[in-house]
């Protein structure tokens, strides 16, 4: 049994692995020399086994540690040779899939600036901190207005230390209206323009955050009437929805810059217990659902911008762009659109070539 161990353990020395996987089927496979030496102890005296036993267990430990361990050393070369020979350009991208989504929010906004770009409206854009002017007076707003309060509206401190008046007071805007003055002030009627984007107020709830999206449209032309009004707001709300039996009611109301006003309700029916934009009204076995704001451009806010309001009229709307993904989209709060929680953004989210049309469809 020495020789034989001296024997395998110089075989296992030299091995390469297939020659060592050879030597353990020799000696510990179920015919190997070893395991028939352990098969002889059961017929071994006890005297015999004390003296026996040890030897055999030696041998078959020596060897098998040998060749784990010239295994362990054969695999370990082999990984040498393969990492020598192998490279790998960190540099190369990825082909991973697509981990992100479209918000609601920015696919609804695709969706509006492709339905009243085919109106022949112009999408503009304003600063997000506006001062006073801009946002309350211009727009007819007056200096007692709720609105201008400051649990209504996020003001913003001058970094300067000086005080410019109450015209120059810094704040985060409350409605895209400003975008409408500073189109007017810049440019030359006619114009149509919508303006979508964010606007802050103090308000949180299940309907309502600080920060949420706005849209508003503005039209300035000789001649404008309620009537043109009335026809954009069904040929918008009709392509919005994707629906023809689309009813709309206008109510008279109060905005500081129009002049009539007009709130402007939607019917719905009922589906499953859900509210479904289309049908409805009256008589339809639904209801109403206030959508949006509107009304004439009042002639003090024409002016305020340099215009005649005795040649130049215009029409004005506004709407919640988070309100109108919540009632196409089936969502019922409005504050996990903000949270950021992945698995609201992969449930509602859409595909970055979920590109809206209005042959292809305007829902992706």
């Amino acid at each position: 049994m020495e020789q034989q161990k001296a024997a395998t353990l110089a075989e296992i020395a030299t091995a390469d692995a297939a020659a060592l996987e050879a030597i353990r089927v020799a000696t510990l496979g179920k015919s190997g020399t070893i395991t028939a030496y352990l098969k002889t102890m059961g017929k071994l005296t006890p005297e015999e086994r004390q003296v026996r036993g040890p030897v055999i267990h030696g041998l078959r430990e020596a060897v098998a540690t040998a060749i784990a361990d010239r295994k362990a050393l054969l695999d370990a070369q082999a990984l040498d040779a393969r990492l020598a020979t192998e490279r790998l350009d960190l540099t190369l991208p990825v082909a991973l899939p697509p981990a992100g989504s479209v918000h609601p929010v920015a696919q609804v906004m695709d969706e509006l600036a492709e339905i009243f770009a085919d109106l022949g409206f112009a999408v503009a854009t304003g600063p997000e901190i506006e001062d006073d002017w801009h946002n309350f007076t211009a727009l007819n707003i007056p200096e007692t207005h709720p609105a201008r309060a400051m649990h209504d509206t996020f003001y913003v401190e001058r970094t300067d230390g000086s005080d410019a008046g109450a015209e120059a007071r810094m704040l985060l805007r409350t409605h895209t209206s400003p975008v409408q003055i500073r189109t007017m002030l810049s440019q030359q009627p006619p114009i149509r323009i919508i303006a979508p984007g964010r606007t802050y107020r103090s308000d949180s709830d299940a309907t309502h955050t600080p920060m949420f999206h706005q849209v508003e449209g503005l039209v300035i032309d000789r001649g404008i009437t309620m009537g043109h009004l009335k026809w954009t707001l069904e040929t918008f709300v009709k392509a919005y929805f994707e629906r023809d039996d689309i009813v709309l009611r206008m109510r008279p109301s109060y905005f500081p810059f129009t002049e009539p006003s007009a709130e402007v309700d939607v019917g719905f029916t009922w589906d499953k217990g859900k509210r479904v934009i289309g049908g409805g009204g009256d008589a339809g076995g639904g209801g109403w659902m206030e959508i949006l704001g509107s009304g004439m451009v009042h002639p003090r806010v024409i002016a305020a911008c340099g215009l005649d309001p005795a040649e130049w009229q215009g029409f004005a709307f506004g709407c919640g762009i988070d309100r109108l993904a919540m009632l196409k989209y089936g969502m019922d709060d409005l504050r996990p659109f903000f949270d950021g929680d992945l698995r609201w953004l992969r449930h509602y989210g859409f595909a970055a070539l979920d590109m809206p049309t209005l042959s292809g469809g305007i829902s992706a």
